[in-house]
């Protein structure tokens, strides 16, 4: 199972690659100028127009940060793939790039789907992706044929690129359809490559393949197979190696299960994106010493891809509308991708993943409400029409009595809201959306350690844009990502107690500038 060779690539190419960017660019144009963006973010990317999903391509390069992400540049559904693509000299203020790719070749007819950046030996960027082709040439119920794709910048700003071809073929007689999303590294002096594999057995693995030139690619071994007999498909892979404070190193195995089955508060979306803390020698199988822990506790969160600017290990998450209704495909534009988030090994062995502290640098205005108490069903208003805004708050646990407490979001007149609370009962900080005007309801729920509700003190920052909301807990230790649709008139936020009383040690609210990308 190797590829071409660089030196005499064969592109089986169908369509003209600067046409059919072309089309895509006033695909996205035409959508862009009636776009309602009654919810669309302020400081998160989003397309201007069309459909988006998975963080694609994602790297630091000469200077500047690119984000890449599946588009469909025609609609507001899922469709033909492409790659779209943002930059920053600074993750504060970005700015609209050309589309990058477009499906135009044999191998791919049916999309460009997801990869990641890589930069060589050579300090050059290489692009790795999968080209989709529907088995049967026409629908998804033939299954599908997929291949390992390479392109190449044309330029350092990464404003276009040239395909060169197929790297890795199919083996259809191993896999059963599934065969996509190349993560390549290097450890030693070798490249590797894993990407995700349903095999005939409807296993979900993730297999691995190595090159001494980034181009010509020998296959080694499975990598890892999902010990759920469910698990059909591992989406969206990642591999990487992270240091805790002490520099041990761990190796982190990141993945999409598609077919995990909900029980009790893991697994409750779709499709549940996470990964597992272990140890991995080149060559051989990654070594799990953690079980299955998920990215983000949010009802919308999938396919997260991270990259290592030099100094830090950064992941993007896509907010995903799996589960309809989804109001927002009516305004001409669908999904987001999470802020940035720096991903850390703790004291605790685990991972965290907080904001960039780039993201400080939103912050426009400041009110500090110091020190807070409600009394018994106590509600207090911090925002009378919040449009962007991130609020810090320490709950005092111990001096508080209430049942559940915390910010209901978005809260109109109507009364519709969305509610980020601590639940005392259970422990746990949830996002809940039973008072959703619009869109799919129900909640969702983050853990805490023994240790963290011993502490007696609950940290959390939550971001407020137009249409979504995140919440970080004890300074990354869990992240949650939901949308939440507003409904018209001014946007409250209020801080509420039910059953009981509320201290709040501190609470400050940041109204937050645009990214530049509205």
């Amino acid at each position: 199972m190797t590829g071409f060779t660089p030196d005499a690539p064969v592109l089986h190419e169908i369509k003209n690659h600067s046409e059919a960017l072309a089309q895509a660019e006033a695909g996205v144009a035409a959508m862009a100028a009636t776009r309602n963006n009654r919810w669309y973010p302020k400081f998160h990317i989003a397309s201007n127009g069309g459909w988006i999903n998975d963080p694609n391509g994602l790297c630091f390069y000469k200077g500047r940060w690119h984000v890449f992400y599946q588009l469909h540049p025609y609609g507001t559904q899922w469709g033909p793939m492409h790659w779209g693509h943002v930059s920053s000299n600074d993750m504060l203020n970005w700015k609209r790039e050309p589309i990058m790719f477009a499906p135009t070749l044999e191998e791919e007819k049916d999309g460009v789907f997801s990869g990641s950046a890589v930069i060589g030996d050579d300090g050059e960027l290489k692009f790795y992706y999968t080209g989709h082709r529907w088995a049967n040439g026409i629908d998804n119920t033939g299954g599908d044929w997929q291949v390992q794709m390479i392109a190449e910048p044309d330029n350092d700003e990464l404003t276009s690129a040239t395909k060169r071809g197929m790297i890795i073929d199919c083996p259809l007689d191993k896999v059963d359809h599934h065969y996509r999303d190349p993560k390549v590294w290097k450890t030693g002096d070798k490249w590797y490559m894993t990407f995700g594999v349903s095999s005939v057995e409807k296993r979900g693995q993730m297999w691995l393949f190595s090159s001494d030139d980034m181009v010509r690619w020998t296959y080694e071994r499975v990598l890892f197979e999902h010990p759920d007999p469910n698990v059909f498909m591992l989406e969206c892979p990642d591999f990487f190696p992270i240091k805790d404070a002490e520099g041990n190193e761990k190796w982190v195995i990141g993945f999409s299960a598609m077919g995990a089955k909900a029980s009790g508060f893991m697994n409750r979306n779709v499709s549940n994106a996470g990964y597992m803390i272990g140890t991995w020698t080149p060559g051989e199988a990654f070594q799990p010493e953690t079980e299955f822990r998920l990215w983000d506790c949010g009802h919308n969160y999938y396919a997260p891809q991270s990259f290592n600017d030099g100094e830090r290990q950064i992941v993007y998450g896509w907010m995903s509308p799996f589960v309809e209704p989804i109001p927002m495909q009516d305004d001409g534009w669908c999904g987001n991708l999470t802020l940035p988030r720096e991903i850390t090994l703790g004291a605790d062995g685990d991972l965290h993943t907080a904001p960039v502290v780039e993201m400080e640098g939103l912050r426009e205005n400041t009110t500090d409400f110091g020190a807070i108490s409600l009394d018994v069903n106590g509600e207090q208003t911090i925002a009378d029409d919040a449009e962007a805004v991130e609020i810090e708050m320490t709950i005092d646990l111990n001096a508080s009595t209430a049942e559940r407490a915390g910010l209901k979001i978005h809260a109109t007149e109507d009364g519709s809201y969305t509610y980020v609370a601590f639940d005392d009962q259970i422990g746990r900080v949830v996002i809940d959306r039973q008072a959703a005007a619009q869109g799919d309801r129900g909640y969702r729920t983050a853990p805490l350690s023994a240790e963290e509700l011993a502490s007696g003190e609950l940290k959390l920052r939550v971001f407020v844009d137009r249409g979504c909301v995140e919440v970080y807990v004890n300074d990354g230790r869990q992240a949650m990502s939901s949308f939440s649709y507003a409904s018209e008139g001014p946007r409250a936020i209020k801080l509420v107690a039910e059953s009981g009383t509320l201290e709040v040690k501190s609470l400050k609210l940041h109204t937050m500038k645009s990214i530049g990308l509205e």
